[in-house]
Formats: structure tokens, C-alpha cells, sequence
């Protein structure tokens, strides 16, 4: 069943308009650039990007080129995947992690943020939220408000939440940001942490010999590639020690994670279809405010529920955008 509720978070953003006029006779090349698997224009986030270009004006195999660029998981290939998407004159890189805005930024490339960033400021991507200053501009959300509500969604579903294990990628400076305000989240709230950085696929198998040793009460796991890449590891292991688990993206309670709360990607990726619809027509990203989600989906997988025992409270499930049952 589907259910809505919209929270906002308007910060600084600003409201341009979502449609545009005529096609232009001038093709533009845009680059991807993720640490995962290149974007495909075809399938979930890429898909939506390049239909909200096409609503603009910006049809692939007519007047836009697409550049996709992914380092598959080898992060330390990025950098260099940038300089490839700067050889190849485009016009804009679209990016998904920090890695990806980190490399973009450095090649001096008009770079828009589609997700994954964490803090731009904190990270130095940008000067500020309302004057970025540079070439770089997107979307990024508050992590410290949707840590609160993740460990506030979980705590009522598991009321006897005292103790989570927090996974994340220490070598991913915006995602380790994105720990520390979970952990700075979570003291807050009375819950204590059990940190638990990882930075290859190896270090998982620790991490959960960790947990085994000292069992916590739920899990949160950070999202960017390396624990994307492995989140079947962390939903089989949640699984099979009965463990509550939280995370940042739907798609992996669609693979059988427990629950998510996130920026819903559809606005995210389409509000980034219409910054670089502003850089393409002059603007300069220096002068276009970095921009935080209004929409937000909490999604819940019942069968996931049962399976290790959990009864979700009605009170929660009312709050669900989504229940997979």
C-alpha cells in the first residue's frame, strides 16, 4: 500500500520553474560521474534525470550527448574518471557520492550534485549553501536532521532501543561527516553508539564478527558505494541475528532491508535536472544556491518484519509512504 507524507526542509533552497521552452539546436554533452556503476539514461535515478532533461528541451540522441563514468566500486579510479569526462569537453558532470563532487570540483568542470555528498560546506565542496562560489552546486540534504528522524523511526518500532552498531566508509570523508552527526544524533537521544567504519569489502566481515561478539539492538547503515556494494551482506547478516536495521535509500528495503527514510530521489534527481538546465542556458553554478530535498519516503518492508520476529506498531506503519508486504 502507498502512503504520503511530505515533510519539507526548505533551507535555502530556491524554486525554479520545472518546465521549459523549445528545444535548442546546440548539442551539450553531459558527464555522469558515480564511484558505483556508470548511470545508465535507461534505468532508476538515470532515468529520471534524462526524462526530466527531455521535459526541458534536452533529448538524448538529439541535441544532448551522455558521458557516463563509474569506477564500479574502485574509488581510487574517480579522479581519474574526471579528467576523462573533462577530455571529452562536457558541458556539465552530474555526480553521485562525495568522491565523484570531490573529483569533479578538482577538473573545474560545471559539477552538480545529485545525492550522496554529504555537508558540502563541511567538506569544502562549497563556500556556502546560498553563494557556492566555485563550479560546483546540487542538492544536500541535513544529515544531522535525518539521523534524528532515522533512530526516531526505529526507536518506535523497537522501544527498547538502547545500543546501535553504525556502519559506514571511513575512507569517504562526506560520509564520515554523515557518521558523526548520526553519532552526535544518537547521543541526543539517549542511544549509544557502536561504531563500526569499514573501508573494503574485507573489513564487513569484522564488522560483523564485532557485532556477533557484542550484539547491539538495531544497525544504521550510512550509504555510499562500498556499503551499497555489500548491502546484501548487511541485509543477510541483519536477517539472520534478528536484527532491526535502518537505512538511507528504499531500494535496499526493496532487496530486503528492514526500513529506510531518505530525500525522495525523484525530486532530488529531477531539481538537479533543472540546475544543469540553468547552467546550460549561462548560469554559473558559483551563483546557484546549493538546494535541500522538500520530499522525504519512509518506506517499511513487513515481510522483512516477520521474518525476524518484529512487530511493527500500527502508530509507525500509519507514518509509512510505503509498506511492502
Amino acid at each position: 500500500m502507498q502512503r504520503r507524507e511530505f515533510i519539507g526542509l526548505i533551507g535555502g533552497a530556491v524554486v525554479w520553474p520545472l518546465t521549459t521552452s523549445a528545444q535548442t539546436s546546440k548539442t551539450y554533452r553531459l558527464g555522469t560521474l558515480t564511484p558505483g556503476p556508470p548511470i545508465v539514461s535507461t534505468a532508476d535515478r538515470g532515468a529520471i534525470l534524462f526524462n526530466a532533461l527531455a521535459k526541458r528541451g534536452y533529448v538524448l540522441g538529439q541535441n544532448l550527448i551522455h558521458e557516463a563514468r563509474g569506477a564500479s566500486g574502485k574509488i581510487d579510479l574517480v579522479p581519474q574518471l574526471a579528467q576523462q569526462l573533462k577530455s571529452a569537453n562536457v558541458d556539465v558532470v552530474v555526480t553521485i557520492s562525495y568522491p565523484a563532487a570531490a573529483a569533479a570540483k578538482a577538473t573545474g568542470v560545471a559539477t552538480v550534485i545529485a545525492s550522496g555528498s554529504g555537508d558540502p560546506v563541511a567538506t569544502r565542496l562549497v563556500e556556502s549553501l546560498a553563494r557556492p562560489g566555485g563550479n560546483v552546486t546540487g542538492i544536500a540534504d541535513d544529515a544531522s536532521m535525518l539521523s534524528t528522524k532515522r533512530l526516531s523511526l526505529l526507536a518506535a518500532a523497537l522501544p527498547k532501543l538502547r545500543r546501535v552498531a553504525m556502519l559506514w566508509n571511513k575512507d569517504d570523508l562526506g560520509m564520515s561527516l554523515r557518521y558523526a552527526a548520526s553519532a552526535k544524533a544518537a547521543d541526543g537521544v539517549g542511544i549509544t553508539v557502536q561504531p563500526l567504519g569499514v573501508r573494503e569489502p574485507d573489513d564487513f566481515n569484522g564488522a560483523f564478527a564485532a557485532m556477533t561478539r557484542d550484539p547491539p539492538d538495531a544497525i544504521m547503515m550510512v550509504s555510499d558505494s562500498l556499503t551499497l556494494l555489500n548491502r546484501k551482506r548487511v541485509i543477510e547478516y541483519a536477517a539472520e541475528h534478528r536484527l532491526p536495521a535502518v537505512y538511507e535509500a528504499d531500494s535496499i528495503v526493496r532487496d530486503g532491508g528492514l526500513m529506510s527514510y531518505g530525500a525522495d530521489e525523484q525530486e532530488s534527481f529531477d531539481r538537479a535536472a533543472a540546475i544543469v538546465e540553468l547552467i546550460l542556458k549561462g548560469a554559473k553554478p558559483a551563483d546557484l544556491p546549493v538546494e535541500q530535498p522538500t520530499l522525504y519516503r519512509f518506506v517499511i518492508n513487513l515481510k522483512t518484519a516477520k521474518s525476524i520476529g518484529l512487530e511493527i506498531p500500527a502508530t509507525v506503519l500509519a507514518l509509512a509512504d510505503e509498506v511492502i508486504e
